[in-house]
């Protein structure tokens, strides 16, 4: 039962993620497409204007690496 309304941002949501994104930051055009295709909403945008993962919302989708235009966002396995 849901007794007071929230929104999962709330919540870690990222624990289970089996692989997370990784950036090559000399590839990156700074498009923010990445950030437009994220279900979560777990890309931030960082003070000098690149885009980082919010890991601990992050479910490893990977729609950020298979949409990124320079194919500067990989996806490795938690744990590396």
């Amino acid at each position: 039962m849901v007794t007071q309304p929230g929104c999962a941002a709330e919540y870690r949501t990222g624990d289970w993620r089996s692989q997370r994104p990784q950036t090559d930051k000399s590839k990156c055009i700074k498009c923010g497409v990445c950030y437009l295709v994220c279900p979560e909403g777990s890309i931030v945008l960082a003070a000098d204007g690149s885009y980082d993962f919010d890991l601990e919302h992050c479910k490893g989708c990977g729609i950020c690496a298979t949409e990124c235009w320079t194919g500067c966002i990989s996806m490795v396995e938690e744990g590396e």
